[in-house]
């Protein structure tokens, strides 16, 4: 989607997570347009994007009655863990995507969740000596489109209040 303004979850989003998405798509153009020389690493690109997804879906399960205002407003609830399906068994009761899949009746929102958090979110702030993680500018395009189309399936899916 070219416009972001026209999707249908455009006016459910906060002021800054909108902010996050337009930069990050206006970053993409820049460097496309005009690259920054030496430039080998495109995370930067991505991550507006990312802390515009990572609000989004704190709305989302706060909206959902998944987690509380407490969780929602404070700074110790961590959706990489909520979210992960591989969440070990004693912090199952923790578990966002178990809801979810529970919510949906189904695991396919819930994994594309997962998979556009991982990828583009905890794969771009993490650093690993065995892995380079240095994201291309093509890397950093699919990123950003995956984050919006996670947002577009989600706010279908959970039929959210706009």
């Amino acid at each position: 989607m070219d416009d972001l303004t026209r999707a249908p979850w455009w006016e459910y989003l906060e002021e800054g997570q909108r902010d996050g998405l337009v930069t990050s798509r206006a970053l993409l153009r820049r460097e496309r347009e005009h690259p920054t020389p030496n430039t080998h690493d495109f995370s930067f690109v991505v991550f507006p994007a990312s802390k515009a997804y990572e609000g989004f879906l704190k709305k989302l399960f706060y909206e959902l009655g998944f987690i509380t205002k407490l969780e929602y407003e404070g700074d110790r609830f961590r959706i990489g863990r909520a979210l992960n399906p591989a969440l070990e068994k004693d912090l199952r009761h923790e578990s966002i995507y178990d809801k979810l899949a529970s919510f949906c009746q189904d695991n396919a929102l819930p994994d594309q969740l997962w998979q556009a958090w991982k990828h583009s979110r905890n794969l771009l702030f993490h650093w690993w000596p065995a892995h380079k993680n240095v994201v291309t500018i093509e890397e950093a395009q699919e990123r950003v489109q995956m984050i919006i189309d996670a947002i577009d399936a989600a706010f279908a899916e959970c039929k959210v209040k706009r």
